[in-house]
């Protein structure tokens, strides 16, 4: 009888380390390194119509403005061909209405470049239209 208990508890203690594994907190996640500022030409684009249906240019401008408002993320396509995401140094600041009135326009932005496994972002510290 002993020996089935033991038994029985070494085999539940066998299945249950998975477990008590993925229990134990994963270590933090490193802040990805920030570049100095940076400066970035580029057109801004609804990321939904752009990614999904390849809609760009003036023809697109209105569509894009609508989808912005809806919550669509605008983005910045780099001439190198890159999308940049615009984030900000606080949570929750969505960057749509600094974006907004360049829709489907070129830019220059200026900020702080981060690269985070594979995403791209701008922290924007100046957006004006480009040529």
């Amino acid at each position: 009888m002993l020996k089935r208990i033991l038994g029985t508890t070494v085999a539940l203690a066998l299945f249950a380390l998975p477990l008590v594994a993925q229990a134990t907190p994963a270590a933090p996640m490193a802040k990805p390194a920030a570049s100095p500022d940076v400066t970035i030409t580029g057109t801004v684009i609804d990321t939904y119509c752009n990614t999904t249906q390849g809609a760009s240019g003036a023809a697109h401008k209105a569509c894009a403005a609508a989808c912005a408002g809806k919550g669509v993320s605008l983005a910045i396509l780099g001439t190198d061909g890159t999308i940049y995401l615009p984030v900000s140094s606080k949570a929750a600041d969505g960057q749509n209405e600094r974006l907004l009135p360049f829709a489907e326009g070129k830019v220059k932005v200026t900020g702080v470049h981060r690269e985070n496994h594979g995403l791209h972002t701008i922290e924007i510290r100046t957006i004006e239209a480009a040529t």
